[in-house]
């Protein structure tokens, strides 16, 4: 199958391109800026790499032009920050948005002829437990994820008659990239307040991607892989 993948240069995205790779499926993915890193996915696995800003949607078309029909879109990319709503200003909460959700709506907009002509695809968003429930100091974050699930849920009943299924995975504490700016000590309570008792790996969110990819009866879903901190 043909996997497009959007933030695949570290973290989530980089492991869903690893494990996908390995499956044997052809897969291209997007990053906006850390080069070094996604030619290094990119040698380790055989998958391509495009430098794009998802933000901007005619480089999303050009980065997705001559690829082919995609089978797969998962919609990984983002940006977080943490801080009180009065410390973000004008520019950070429009560029958030314009890479967490604009640029979802651009890569399923890059992708959707050619599931529509095929009358089948599976687009999987990647949301978070904030976007379910909101966190304090990170309003703007879980406001762009909150976005997420509602496209999700929506478009799922637009595309169910095409037999193109749409879902959202929503993870908890994933020990990634974002997570590299926050207080040990919030990250142990973090921890302890996860029934599990453990923070999440990127692998665990590419099992529940793995699984939305082969669940042909499931659409309009969020999966939460959250180790049970959000119930």
């Amino acid at each position: 199958m043909n996997f497009i993948i959007a933030g695949g240069s570290r973290g989530i995205g980089a492991e869903a391109v690893r494990f996908f790779s390995a499956q044997g499926h052809r897969v291209r993915f997007l990053y906006e800026k850390n080069h070094a890193a996604a030619m290094a996915v990119s040698r380790e696995t055989g998958a391509e790499a495009v430098c794009c800003d998802v933000a901007d949607k005619d480089a999303v078309t050009e980065a997705l032009r001559d690829f082919g029909p995609a089978d797969v879109l998962i919609n990984n990319a983002g940006i977080a920050h943490y801080g009180l709503i009065s410390q973000i200003g004008k520019a950070q909460w429009d560029r958030m948005f314009a890479v967490n959700v604009h640029g979802m709506y651009h890569c399923i907009d890059a992708v959707l002829p050619g599931m529509l002509q095929n009358q089948s695809g599976c687009i999987i968003n990647v949301s978070s437990m904030w976007g379910q429930v909101g966190a304090s100091c990170e309003v703007c974050y879980s406001a762009t994820k909150g976005a997420v699930i509602a496209l999700t849920k929506a478009l799922a009943k637009e595309l169910g008659p095409s037999h193109i299924r749409v879902n959202c995975v929503a993870p908890g504490v994933v020990l990634t990239d974002m997570c590299a700016n926050v207080a040990p000590e919030t990250m142990e309570w973090l921890r302890e307040e996860t029934p599990l008792e453990r923070h999440g790996l990127p692998a665990d969110m590419v099992q529940a991607m793995d699984y939305l990819v082969r669940a042909c009866f499931v659409t309009g879903q969020v999966l939460a892989v959250n180790g049970g901190m959000i119930i």
